[in-house]
């Protein structure tokens, strides 16, 4: 059994995906079997949750050793994880949080696999933001995409828009709202292909909706994809990993300059 005091009003789905992520993974399945349980109730369906609620999960042990990350890097100044497909990255931050102080530092999209870092001090947190602001950390991910591009390496630029009330974002060769930079490199070429994709700018959905506003969606893409090619192929993943890290920090951290973490994650 698995407990958990609500910290701010929200919903029973939410709550899970931030803050267990065993749970997310079986969420439909434990409600069906009624092994929620909201102030001491049996739930059967997703409801609001308030301030002070206790959230108790009754899993399986099977349910419990599915693995929402795994730690690639700690000392004691930093812990890099390596987040599965499927599990938010807030999950990940409260489940660290429990060994011990916590900061959370930057975020993948639930359905992205790959590298998170995260701060175990305040002096840490400072340089890991600042090192992130001032775009000192490199970001390597790797996509598969329908179809290839003509150019085998490109440098592109666009504009970028969030659209909150669609939870999406926009793209656009017209300056309207944010610039974005994405590089890419093809490393496989053919019905689909595997490229290597460099983030100048990290903004909301970048690459998942750069890529497809360039016509070459990510395979398995639920908001930006091909749907029929995704349905055709049975592709409900996006097949996306932030695959590689690089930091180039100073003070505390200053020893972890020119440092390159890589995720196991594959696409």
């Amino acid at each position: 059994m698995k407990e958990f005091t609500v910290r701010e009003d929200t919903t029973l789905k939410t709550f899970t995906d931030n803050y267990y992520a065993q749970a997310s993974f079986c969420f439909r399945t434990l409600l069906k079997a009624r092994e929620i349980r909201v102030n001491g109730a049996r739930v059967s369906a997703d409801m609001p949750l308030k301030q002070g609620d206790v959230v108790r999960y009754f899993l399986t042990p099977k349910q419990e050793s599915r693995a929402a990350f795994s730690v690639v890097y700690e000392d004691g100044n930093v812990i890099v994880a390596d987040k599965e497909s499927g599990v938010n990255s807030e999950a990940v931050f409260s489940a660290l949080g429990e060994r011990g102080e916590t900061y959370f530092i930057h975020r993948l999209d639930r359905n992205t696999a790959g590298l998170l870092i995260f701060a175990k001090n305040a002096e840490a947190e400072g340089e890991l933001l600042s090192a992130f602001r001032d775009r000192r950390v490199e970001k390597i991910y790797l996509a598969r995409v329908v179809g290839c591009p003509k150019e085998k390496h490109a440098v592109c630029t666009a504009y970028l828009k969030k659209d909150a009330a669609a939870s999406r974002v926009r793209v656009s060769s017209k300056p309207v709202g944010e610039k974005i930079i994405t590089e890419y490199e093809v490393l496989e070429g053919g019905e689909t292909s595997l490229l290597r994709v460099t983030l100048h700018t990290g903004k909301t959905h970048q690459i998942r909706a750069h890529l497809a506003f360039l016509g070459f969606p990510i395979v398995g893409d639920e908001k930006y994809g091909d749907g029929a090619y995704n349905r055709a192929h049975n592709a409900v993943r996006q097949k996306l990993v932030a695959k590689r890290l690089t930091l180039h920090c100073a003070g505390a951290l200053a020893y972890l300059d020119g440092r390159t973490f890589l995720s196991s994650h594959e696409v």
